[in-house]
C-alpha cells in the first residue's frame, strides 16, 4: 500500500493509530515515538490517522479590474447556467 506522507511527518497512519488506541500518558507515548506531547494530543483529537491538505482553500490573490472581466467573461462562457457571479469576482 501507498502511503502519501508530506515531507515533515514524523509519524505514519500505523504510528498514528497506536496513539489514539493508547492509554498511557501523552509524555509516555510521545517518549516511545520521538515525538512531541503536542503531537500525541493531536492525533488522539482527530478522528482519522490521515494527513490533512496543505493546499489554501482560498487563493490570496488581488486581480487587476481587467483580470476580473476576463475571469468573469469566462465563467459566464464556460458556465452559462450559473446565473449569479461568484461574490469574490463581483464588480
Amino acid at each position: 500500500m501507498l502511503i502519501s506522507l508530506h515531507k515533515q511527518a514524523t509519524t505514519t497512519p500505523k504510528i498514528r493509530a497506536a496513539i489514539q488506541a493508547s492509554t498511557e500518558p501523552a509524555w509516555m507515548v510521545a517518549e516511545r515515538y520521538g515525538i512531541s506531547e503536542q503531537t500525541v494530543w493531536k492525533w488522539r483529537n482527530r478522528e482519522d490517522v490521515h494527513d490533512r491538505s496543505h493546499t489554501p482553500h482560498k487563493l490570496q490573490t488581488t486581480l487587476t479590474p481587467p483580470q476580473g472581466s476576463s475571469v468573469r467573461r469566462s465563467i459566464q462562457w464556460f458556465m452559462p447556467w450559473r446565473h449569479a457571479q461568484p461574490s469574490s469576482l463581483a464588480a
